[in-house]
């Protein structure tokens, strides 16, 4: 599973951590989705946590689709609402 942190790279995560990256996933859109800024803050920093974890980080040049897009790290939740708004910007 190959996982885009914007402004950061992208990063191969083995398939066995693809359901707890999920979960992480799914506190992430719950968070947007609330308008909480605590929770969002606290969400992207998970997953962005585990990513850097588990994930091994592919060289700059190396370049594949994503299936997963992460805010950058210090992402705001209006700044991330507004990456949602644009074209090709909805959420899994």
């Amino acid at each position: 599973m190959i996982v885009r942190i914007l402004g950061e790279g992208q990063f191969d995560v083995p398939e066995t951590d693809k359901g707890h990256l999920g979960e992480l996933e799914a506190q992430l859109n719950a968070a947007v989705d609330g308008d909480d800024d605590d929770a969002f803050g606290s969400a992207l920093a998970s997953v962005i946590t585990e990513v850097r974890n588990v994930g091994t980080l592919l060289p700059p040049d190396s370049f594949t689709s994503s299936d997963l897009v992460v805010p950058f790290s210090d992402a705001t939740l209006a700044e991330t609402k507004a990456l949602l708004d644009e074209p090709g910007g909805e959420r899994s």
